[in-house]
């Protein structure tokens, strides 16, 4: 053995070279420039979580030490278990839909020549605030057809199959020869062939008639048929109009259905014409004239979106309106990257573009897809200012989410120690889906 192999066995094995740094930055200046984002951090997200779990074993008044109280409580009181309801509904469902709008969206785009301008109106909604878009569909979602919108198109559609009566609030006056039957009116008394039958009502103002309707006319009578007037009877004051007459300023009930009725069976029926006259078959002798409930029905005055049943639907298909756009970007840029050679490959061997969709779009997207689903699912676990400002306080504790019962138990009821155990229980509800999801993008960098 020479001495220099000696020497080099006798040093022992080399000690690792330290890595430089890309830049050439030594790791104090480095530490001296992350030093101000870390107090920073410190500040405003270490601290807060850390005195949130310390306030949360802590009564109202932050003296006594409550113990797990607080977090029993997430279990026992009934606005907490709502929400906390709610939240699965919104974990399930919002990032669902969105994801699949948005997957959609981002193939569909890819086919037409206006794509682009479809992807930037589709995520035109993710510059809007959530104030500002709870605003809006609070609008949008008026039980008045007049101001909200979806009311307005639903009683549109409504009313083109199912026509609303024009006269909800008619019924019979004074000295009416007409009685209540079944939520419509009967006539007293039976009619003959050849008479003139009065149907007279009051109650519907005249900005409210039909526009067809004219001024009324009395009937004249006909031989072997029955005829007779339905009309807006009223008089304005003494000597002016004559109770049960037609009168030249009344006008007739246009489109107002009238049955005859016999043992209970309808044995013919009319409309009146738009001067409220109408004609009845010789069948109709003997019979009693009734004006049936479908005449006097109240509009149709559409769904009660913000009502405890629909509340919390309505208010996700908000978020799905901001959202979907986001995901659609996202899948889009991913969609970029698919190898075209392996979908040209699966239509060559015959495969259908559902079949190419499902069977090779879609697994080759599956990483972006988790990404974006995993992203929306954080995003609404703290869910709060759609729910806060659509859902109306009627209907609030229906549309309740773990967000705004942690606002409501810390602001409103004084129950800080409560508000402090749901916020470190949203924070153990967002850390596991955020170990998934960072897990996943260091897969993606490796690869």
């Amino acid at each position: 053995m020479t001495p220099a192999t000696a020497a080099g066995a006798s040093a022992g094995p080399a000690a690792p070279r330290r890595r430089k740094s890309v830049t050439g930055t030594r790791r104090t200046v480095a530490a001296l420039f992350l030093l101000p984002a870390l107090v920073l951090l410190g500040a405003l997200v270490v601290y807060p979580i850390g005195y949130s779990v310390v306030r949360s074993f802590y009564n109202a008044s932050g003296d006594g030490f409550a113990g797990f109280d607080n977090y029993k409580a997430l279990f026992t009181d009934d606005g907490i278990r709502t929400a906390l309801k709610n939240n699965i509904i919104w974990v399930v469902f919002a990032p669902t839909v969105a994801t699949a709008l948005g997957l959609v969206f981002a193939v569909l785009t890819e086919r037409v020549r206006w794509g682009t301008a479809f992807k930037l109106v589709v995520f035109m909604p993710m510059a809007i605030s959530m104030l500002a878009a709870g605003i809006i569909f609070r609008l949008v979602y008026d039980q008045d057809p007049d101001r909200g919108v979806a009311n307005a198109v639903w009683v549109g559609v409504h009313d083109t199959f199912a026509q609303s009566s024009a006269f909800p609030k008619a019924h019979p006056g004074r000295d009416s020869p007409l009685k209540p039957d079944q939520g419509g009116f009967i006539t007293s008394a039976t009619v003959r062939t050849g008479e003139s039958v009065a149907l007279p009502l009051v109650g519907v103002a005249p900005d409210q008639m039909p526009k067809s309707a004219k001024q009324a006319v009395r009937a004249e009578p006909q031989p072997g048929r029955i005829t007779g007037t339905a009309w807006q009877d009223f008089t304005r004051g003494k000597g002016v109009g004559k109770l049960g007459a037609v009168d030249p300023s009344e006008f007739g009930y246009a489109g107002m259905r009238i049955e005859a009725v016999k043992d209970g069976k309808v044995v013919a029926s009319a409309k009146a014409a738009d001067d409220g006259t109408f004609t009845l078959p010789a069948q109709a002798d003997g019979a009693r004239l009734r004006l049936p409930a479908s005449n006097f029905k109240a509009p149709y005055n559409g769904v009660d979106w913000l009502g405890p049943s629909l509340v919390t639907p309505a208010i996700i298909g908000a978020y799905v309106w901001m959202w979907a756009g986001f995901a659609m970007v996202l899948i889009a840029a991913g969609l970029a990257g698919v190898p075209r050679e392996l979908l040209e490959a699966a239509r060559v061997d015959g495969a259908n573009e559902w079949q190419v969709f499902r069977r090779v779009t879609v697994p080759l997207l599956a990483p972006v897809l988790a990404v974006v689903a995993v992203t929306l699912m954080i995003n609404v676990l703290k869910i709060f200012d759609l729910v806060f400002i659509i859902a109306p306080g009627s209907s609030q504790d229906d549309a309740n989410v773990l967000a705004l019962e942690l606002y409501r138990k810390g602001f409103s009821e004084g129950q800080p120690g409560i508000a402090s155990a749901i916020a470190v229980f949203l924070l153990l509800l967002v850390i596991p889906v955020m170990l998934f999801n960072m897990r996943r993008l260091r897969r993606e960098v490796r690869r």
